[in-house]
């Protein structure tokens, strides 16, 4: 029983499989969030909204998931819930109803309306076909137009003019899937219109006798206009429900992840943890190209209300229930003792300590805010310019795939290229990708550049890591990287989606793309400039050296490490 209990193999098989059914899961949905909340009808800004709210709730809610409670059925129970919560709180966004009744088409297939463009062009000379095609374009739309209450119904865009004006409709509407990437009068956000005094004094509820209850009425009908407005409600119900969807996610990722390590850590054989991450790549990859597929093939309203993007939640929904089958064979390990000290805070006094990891920290998080650029309307643009689900979800898998191929040179590279040429590399690779993006000419285009990641993302992150590792004290090592990575997503990310929506309504996507490749440019320069000023020096982390065993010692960099000490001792021992 005791040799079946500390099964090293069997747990971490099921860790692997853990791992690929939730990245696969994940992939399905998160890529695809941004694009869903477009085909509801919400506004760049308030996507960005939403997208940072999301990265911020997993920041803010790490940490207090990482204090597991004691028990196995106390943790086997939180497991479950946090799936079935997650699974269900995903679900939720599929029952928000459009903001507008006219952006599911108006988006959906947009191939097809941009190929459409030319014939509808054409529609407008005289011929024998020209009434039959406008009548097929106004009558598809008419089919497809969600039926609401008469109160909430949107008016049918191009539909309310003359029958003379049909033509310009429906070049309008093949022409109305670029336009939330250029910013028009038109489309103004109206979340900050209030209720103004004008020029005489008068108010347009009427005048009031006292100043004070002017003002608390100005403030009470601007916030009264904001909930009674079709899109703010909208938006907040996607808000809550985006957020209560990640506090679940975030809660169930950490309670696994540390559950297993402290699993690996009680039989020594923590060493095995490092390459799990690729089962959650592979799952990824497999997941957006399925879901991708899929959803291709339907058409654009699965009801009423509800577009075929919500296929890519139900996908979501199905793997996390799978991946509850599989945690319930887990082997769950308690420590009997814990330890109360706030890590965190020392995981940041251990960052300030170092010129290096200063450097580094700040280097994520500007990677994160300038990444969530990409990560927010790159799918977007794909949409713009003709692309199927299909490309959407190879880019996913590109990126991915092309890290997992790298990690195999990864101690060759650390070998043969400096930490600072490694960063440099990448910096200059991620600026290049988002100068890409912002002159994308096909949707296919965006498989090359997505290659580069490998480098701007993957490359990156090795040298972080191990740059924190020799700053480590004992124990430290999760926590300085669970650190970097809230600089990265809950800091760096957030702070760049909620910007990044409002200079995509106003500016463009463009100026967005090539506004983040300036910004890494010039911290390119300042980074080698100050790398040259901090002192020289070799760390070694005394405390993974010997904890490691010989045999586990695979990692060729780790290897000439051992091997300097074992000399360094000899020689000391020699004179």
């Amino acid at each position: 029983a005791m040799s079946e209990q500390w099964d090293v193999g069997r747990a971490l098989a099921l860790s692997g499989l853990f791992r690929l059914l939730q990245g696969a899961g994940r992939a399905c949905a998160a890529p695809f969030l941004t694009l869903y909340l477009r085909h509801l009808g919400l506004p760049a800004p308030l996507v960005g909204v939403v997208a940072g709210a999301k990265h911020l709730a997993a920041a803010l809610w790490a940490p207090l998931c990482s204090r597991c409670p004691k028990g196995r059925r106390k943790r086997r129970l939180l497991v479950a819930s946090s799936l079935l919560g997650s699974a269900g709180a995903s679900l939720l966004l599929t029952l928000i109803p459009p903001a507008d009744g006219d952006a599911g088409y108006k988006y959906c297939n947009a191939s097809q309306q941009l190929g459409d463009r030319g014939a509808a062009a054409a529609a407008t000379v005289p011929g024998a076909g020209t009434s039959s095609h406008v009548s097929a374009v106004t009558n598809a739309k008419a089919t497809r137009e969600p039926e609401m209450p008469a109160p909430y119904r949107p008016p049918i865009r191009g539909l309310e003019k003359e029958t003379s004006g049909l033509g310009s409709a429906a070049i309008d509407l093949a022409g109305n899937a670029e336009e939330s990437l250029y910013p028009t009068e038109s489309n103004e956000l109206s979340l900050f219109k209030t209720t103004l005094p004008t020029a005489g004094g008068s108010y347009e509820s009427g005048n009031l006798p006292d100043h004070r209850k002017d003002a608390q009425g100005v403030s009470f009908e601007a916030v009264q206009n904001i909930f009674q407005d079709r899109e703010h409600q909208i938006f907040v119900m996607v808000l809550g429900a985006v957020v209560l969807w990640e506090l679940l996610a975030t809660s169930l990722e950490w309670t696994v992840d540390e559950n297993l390590y402290e699993y690996l850590d009680f039989v020594d054989a923590t060493d095995r943890y490092g390459k799990l991450w690729i089962w959650s790549y592979l799952g990824a990859s497999v997941g957006a190209c399925s879901i991708a597929v899929f959803v291709d093939q339907l058409n654009c309203f699965l009801s009423s209300t509800i577009t075929r993007l919500a296929v890519h939640f139900y996908g979501y929904a199905l793997l996390i229930t799978l991946s509850l089958l599989v945690s319930v064979f887990f082997p769950i390990h308690v420590p009997k003792r814990t330890d109360h000290v706030n890590k965190t805070a020392k995981a940041l006094a251990l960052l300030w300590s170092d010129g290096r990891a200063i450097l580094y920290a700040i280097t994520v998080f500007l990677t994160g805010a300038a990444g969530s650029a990409v990560q927010n309307f790159l799918f977007w643009q794909m949409q713009d310019r003709g692309s199927s689900e299909l490309y959407m979800g190879l880019s996913v898998a590109v990126g991915l795939l092309a890290e997992i191929l790298l990690y195999f040179f990864k101690g060759k590279l650390l070998r043969t290229f400096s930490s600072v040429k490694i960063v440099a590399v990448s910096l200059s690779l991620l600026a290049v990708q988002l100068l890409c993006y912002s002159f994308l000419w096909t949707a296919w285009s965006v498989l090359l550049v997505q290659i580069l990641s490998a480098f701007s993302s993957g490359a990156l992150w090795w040298v972080v890591n191990m740059t924190v590792d020799d700053i480590a004290t004992p124990g430290m090592e999760r926590s300085l990287h669970a650190v970097l990575q809230s600089l990265c997503y809950g800091g760096g990310a957030s702070l760049g989606s909620f910007a990044g929506g409002f200079v995509v309504k106003h500016f463009g996507l463009a100026v967005l793309y090539r506004a983040w490749c300036v910004c890494l440019v010039l911290w390119l320069f300042l980074i080698l400039i100050l790398q040259s000023k901090l002192p020289r020096q070799k760390k070694i982390n005394y405390s993974r050296l010997l904890a490691a065993d010989s045999s586990d010692m695979s990692d060729s960099d780790e290897e000439n490490e051992r091997d300097w000490l074992v000399k360094a001792m000899k020689d000391e021992s020699f004179n």
